[in-house]
């Protein structure tokens, strides 16, 4: 017996924004352009719509854009990504709070999910916040490709120098990076292969 086909009830993007969003989407080496304070404010208000556990939305941006706040990123880069991030319009910081928490009377206040949390260890309170925060920083790569930005996510530095420059004495602690832009195409490299459905997953 064949399966029936299920059709959506909503309307499904077209192509042209799935290859934005997707099939056309690359990982860039070099910016140019300016993003200015209202870019980034629509920025944040599409990819906090993002799914997280419990709403808890732990995860927290610094968008770094001033001369003064690239002089204090620049020391934890690592070589190879010093001269491309410092020319980035702006490089988020993607970080999560430990004390995520603390917010959910507001964010969760159906229940008491403040109580689910506080009491854990720090080391189980790491794995939630880094898990959904992770989530989140993959929410701000879709929500800038669809602002027409180009983003460039990396690792490639040094977590407590960043923690050092930027959160010292808080909760927070820095995840990965996204140089945001106008990305330049010859910076890109060919698309590498990605895994076939039966070797990813299966239907069960």
């Amino acid at each position: 017996m064949t399966q029936a086909s299920t059709v959506p009830d909503k309307p499904t993007l077209d192509q042209p924004a799935l290859d934005q969003l997707f099939l056309q989407a690359r990982t860039y080496n070099a910016f140019s352009g300016e993003i200015d304070d209202a870019t980034l404010h629509r920025l944040y208000d599409l990819l906090k719509f993002g799914p997280s556990t419990a709403n808890s939305t732990p995860a927290r941006f610094v968008f770094v854009r001033s001369q003064a706040a690239k002089q204090r990123l620049g020391p934890a880069l690592d070589e190879g990504n010093y001269a491309k991030t410092m020319a980035a319009p702006v490089t988020a910081i993607v970080a999560y709070d430990l004390r995520f928490y603390d917010k959910l009377p507001v964010l969760f206040p159906h229940t008491d999910a403040k109580s689910w949390f506080d009491t854990k260890p720090e080391d189980a309170l790491t794995t939630i916040a880094l898990r959904n925060g992770s989530l989140q920083g993959a929410y701000l790569i879709l929500a800038a490709r669809a602002l027409g930005l180009d983003c460039g996510p990396m690792s490639g530095f040094d977590n407590a120098k960043v923690d050092a420059a930027f959160f010292q004495g808080t909760s927070i602690r820095s995840n990965f990076l996204v140089n945001l832009g106008k990305g330049d195409p010859a910076s890109i490299f060919p698309r590498s292969p990605r895994l076939g459905f039966d070797e990813a997953c299966r239907i069960e």
